[in-house]
């Protein structure tokens, strides 16, 4: 399944993470602290190190958790997202903003973290992660991957899709490396965590956030311009 975001009232769109943004921590690594057989943690500095793409990093880890389905589902009801997401969906949907999580993590984990919070429709585009074998082990594919860009789920894609769909203009929500490239693709930024800083070295409009409490204050006044504002350089007065 390929989900297009509809035509938005407002002309803005948004593109959300998941791991560190949405969700609290990363379930990946969660899971791979608890399930994952030896050798995932060559892989983790392997990516880290710009040897390996995230696609290949995370589809060599998933390759070595060893849990059942009921493990799996068990594990990820102990994982929580931030608690002001709710909320800030219901004010973008109340501002006729669609919404979309966009996410180099893996489908299951988000469906069953969002269905635990009312949230189950939600457009998901990620990973998928399916049953392997023998029986508990698991693999990846990436439905989502570009020619030419070594993550799972090429993000920047997606922005090109949002605006195909009739997206004027474009908000990231995110915290890290797997942002970095859409950040320079979108309109503007709410960051966390790493995309902080390459948002202000690069010159990226954005503001920096450490929830969605932040983004419930921020989104309206984006959508009004007062935030554009707000961030563009002053203009020198005319002598």
């Amino acid at each position: 399944m390929n989900p297009l975001i509809p035509v938005p009232a407002s002309g803005w769109t948004i593109l959300c993470d998941f791991d560190g943004t949405i969700a609290v921590e990363d379930v990946i690594d969660s899971l791979l602290d608890r399930y994952g057989r030896p050798g995932w943690e060559v892989l983790e500095q392997d990516w880290r190190a710009g040897r390996i793409g995230s696609r290949e990093c995370m589809s060599g880890q998933v390759a070595l958790l060893e849990m059942s389905r009921g493990e799996l589902d068990a594990h990820l009801d102990t994982l929580w997202i931030d608690h002001a997401f709710p909320r800030f969906v219901a004010l973008a949907r109340g501002h006729g903003v669609p919404l979309q999580v966009v996410s180099d993590g893996l489908d299951h984990a988000i469906h069953r973290l969002l269905d635990r919070h009312g949230l189950g429709d939600l457009p998901v585009v990620a990973n998928h992660l399916a049953p392997g074998t023998p029986p508990q082990r698991w693999q990846l594919t990436s439905p989502h991957a570009a020619e030419g860009c070594r993550s799972g789920t090429c993000k920047c894609a997606r922005v090109g899709q949002a605006r195909g769909g009739g997206a004027t203009r474009t908000l990231l929500i995110g915290d890290g490396a797997s942002d970095f490239c859409a950040a320079d693709h979108v309109d503007f930024v709410f960051a966390k965590h790493r995309l902080i800083e390459y948002c202000r070295t690069t010159g990226i409009p954005y503001v920096p956030i450490t929830g969605f409490e932040d983004a419930l204050e921020f989104l309206p006044r984006l959508l009004d311009g007062t935030l554009l504002a707000a961030d563009a350089p002053a203009v020198p007065a005319m002598p």
